[in-house]
């Protein structure tokens, strides 16, 4: 682990030193060069993950695809959200934009002596092992991200922005970034938050985020593959979370989905809460409503009528409330 933390600092340093803080000098930019640094370890990230989409998941795909890839204009859109988070440009943008509002926050809550819980230190001698703390973190973000995610499908207000990710009738391991823009905001705010109250260190949880986004890649990932009974139930597969996205579970008036499997890396969360589903079925994804015979709703084919279309169901659900009251 300190092998494998010193190539990454020596990673981050050099591409910030022959590159980033360059180019900020350059359009005078200097003011922003410490949180810059601290941005490049993102972009290195981003760029690992990257690599093993391309070099790992990708020949996974081939192997045992479960469909063939027809519509390759969608897998282009989702490769170009993937681009947009994974290269840290949503990422950055938030740092600059929303962090500091943050750092605000806490900073002034350690002023008034309302510490934040620090887990690594809870059993000194054993939490402190960097495997361990990441191992405890990881269990404790799987979580937040299974109740978010559940909550993404119970409330309609986040299932309209959500839907964008569920419209992709053409998955694969780009899929995994194919979010509305609000949605993303909103879910990156809770694991902030959560980070900074359980006291992440910064380099941890730049480590938490990119498992947690690999393992998401891969479940997306067009890939006939299955842990078997009893692995089904300790780590999420492809088949596992390829039914969560099937098209063919029970819908709401609205279009919003009921379904289940909301784990991201383990299913442990859909065990114990009961909305788990190892059915063993490897179906068409997308949304009911998509299809002719049920209104061949639009959810949009391009990046920005994605983004406007989920706006546009969040201000009309809105509107449908207000009518109601």
């Amino acid at each position: 682990m300190d092998t494998f933390n010193h190539l990454i600092g020596m990673a981050q340093e050099g591409l910030f030193e022959s590159v980033i803080q360059p180019v900020l000098y350059k359009l005078g930019l200097s003011g922003v060069i410490e949180d810059a640094y601290d941005a490049t370890l993102w972009l290195i990230a981003g760029l690992l993950q990257i690599a093993v989409l391309i070099c790992v998941i990708g020949p996974l795909q081939r192997w045992r695809p479960v469909e063939a890839v027809t519509d390759r204009r969608a897998v282009r859109l989702d490769i170009l959200y993937t681009i947009i988070h994974r290269l840290g440009v949503f990422r950055v943008a938030l740092f600059f934009a929303i962090d500091p509002f943050w750092d605000d926050i806490f900073g002034t809550l350690h002023v008034w002596g309302l510490a934040t819980l620090q887990l690594d230190q809870l059993w000194p001698g054993v939490t402190d092992n960097p495997l361990v703390s990441l191992a405890i973190y990881l269990l404790i973000f799987d979580l937040v991200e299974y109740l978010y995610h559940r909550a993404q499908h119970t409330f309609e207000w986040m299932w309209a922005l959500h839907a964008v990710h569920h419209s992709q009738r053409q998955m694969t391991m780009w899929s995994d970034n194919r979010n509305h823009l609000l949605d993303d905001v909103l879910h990156d705010i809770v694991i902030v938050v959560v980070s900074q109250l359980i006291g992440v260190p910064p380099a941890q949880f730049v480590a938490i985020v990119a498992i947690l986004q690999l393992v998401e890649s891969f479940s997306h990932a067009n890939l006939r593959l299955h842990f078997g009974r009893w692995g089904e139930r300790l780590l999420v597969s492809p088949r596992f979370h390829r039914e969560h996205h099937g098209i063919a579970y029970e819908t709401t008036p609205t279009g919003k989905v009921v379904g289940s499997n909301y784990g991201v890396i383990f299913p442990i969360w859909d065990v114990l809460f009961r909305t788990g589903r190892f059915d063993g079925k490897f179906g068409p994804t997308g949304i009911a409503d998509q299809l002719p015979d049920a209104g061949g709703h639009d959810y949009g084919e391009t990046f920005l009528a994605q983004q406007w279309l989920g706006f546009k169901r969040l201000f009309t659900l809105r509107r449908r409330r207000s009518r109601e009251a």
